[in-house]
């Protein structure tokens, strides 16, 4: 074991459970350990194995897409990549935890000058393992602004640029889409979104709690307009956030994404909305779990053409109670796409496998399999445990996971 794993390790280990907690503020399992191991080989016994070549079974792997795929580094490479300072005091416990196990589950390097390449390197090789043509969308992050669309640094967790994630598209272009991110509230807002359309962007990534965007303005219609032009989607987190702070949950309310869908934009509502809950109305009004919410959006007849959620976290011990009622809704099916969170599924405590299996949602003889893959290839685990699901027998359905059409440029 390296030294920078036994540091994290004696921390991490010295804050138990409490350390889990501080993570995202949502249900753990220590059932399976803490720790990512952070293999590097897939053995041929486990890249053979029926549950993993099945997995592509009746899919064409040139559509397969990972359509939320984080990136993250602490600009070691002059990447501009930055983590919020605050993360690394130990006296901060909650930031400190969170990156220590982000750090972890992307089995990065953190020796000087090796954090922004040697995830890079990670997320490769994951891609390389996957079947040939499958692709994964990597997410730029924007900083959180104040009202007059200035960064604020103190207030942001972390910032990832568009340049650095269009670059790494450029690149491996074989591997990787990009999704650019850009607050509407930047004066230079549709000067961006014609530069990142022209490089090739695919999507635009917003997180308004975390980024100070409230979804219902009107200061928002510009960018609407020119984003409905362009064909390019919108993918915003909706629903409480627990791995991001910032400025009110109420900017997760998946019935502010009215105003973009009634511009045309075509949004996808990231994680189906699968946590917390809203008002109806105004805050006098009564609430709803933000995923009945989304249900009501995605079940209004205005909104059928241009409004999706994605399958990324849904895994995740504070969100599976979604899980079956997606999979029960074949009718949506045309509507979801499946995504990963990367690096989230690699953090071990936040998806009980077991708990999948009591709920009667995951066959017991998948569990010792997706544990190793886990451990090897986040990417791949992901996808072969949603692959697996079943609610009475039924999983996802092929266009859940044939996603890359969806994301394929105007001619």
């Amino acid at each position: 074991m390296t030294p920078f794993r036994m540091k994290r390790r004696r921390l991490l280990l010295g804050a138990g459970a409490a350390a889990c907690g501080l993570l995202a503020a949502c249900d753990f399992s220590l059932r399976d350990g803490v720790f990512n191991a952070c293999l590097a080989e897939l053995p041929s016994d486990l890249r053979e194995h029926p549950l993993v070549t099945g997995a592509w079974d009746g899919l064409d792997a040139g559509k397969v897409c990972d359509t939320h795929c984080h990136v993250f580094g602490d600009g070691d490479s002059g990447s501009a990549l930055w983590f919020n300072p605050r993360m690394e005091q130990i006296w901060n416990p909650r930031g400190y935890v969170q990156r220590e196990f982000y750090l972890n589950a992307s089995c990065v390097d953190e020796r000087p000058g090796k954090v922004d390449t040697s995830f890079v390197e990670r997320l490769l090789a994951q891609c390389r393992s996957m079947a040939p043509g499958f692709r994964a969308l990597l997410f730029a992050f924007d900083w959180a602004r104040d009202e007059t669309g200035a960064p604020m640094a103190d207030r942001s967790t972390f910032h990832v640029p568009d340049d650095y994630v269009a670059g790494l598209a450029f690149s491996h272009p074989e591997r990787f889409l990009w999704a650019a991110s850009i607050h509407p509230y930047d004066p230079r807002a549709l000067d961006r979104l014609d530069t990142a359309a022209a490089l090739g962007a695919r999507a635009i990534k917003w997180l308004p709690s975390a980024q100070n965007i409230d979804p219902a303005d009107a200061r928002c219609d510009h960018f609407y307009a020119r984003l409905a032009a362009l064909r390019m989607p919108l993918i915003t987190h909706a629903g409480d956030e627990r791995a991001v702070h910032g400025f009110g949950e109420h900017l997760g309310n998946p019935l502010r994404l009215r105003r973009p869908l009634d511009a045309g934009v075509r949004v996808v509502v990231a994680h189906c909305a699968s946590l917390g809950s809203g008002h109806i109305d105004d805050l006098r009004s009564a609430k709803l779990s933000n995923f009945e919410l989304f249900a009501q959006l995605m079940d209004d007849a205005r909104y059928r053409s241009n409004l999706f959620g994605d399958i990324s976290a849904i895994t995740q011990g504070n969100r599976m109670s979604v899980v079956a009622s997606l999979l029960e809704r074949r009718d949506w099916h045309e509507r979801l796409l499946n995504g990963s969170d990367y690096p989230l599924p690699g953090v071990v405590p936040l998806i009980s496998l077991r708990a999948l299996v009591d709920w009667q949602l995951l066959d017991a003889a998948a569990v010792d399999t997706l544990r190793r893959l886990r451990d090897i290839n986040v990417l791949l685990y992901d996808f072969v445990l949603k692959r697996n699901l079943k609610k009475d027998g039924q999983g996802f359905a092929t266009p859940v996971f044939e996603t890359a059409p969806f994301f394929s440029r105007p001619a």
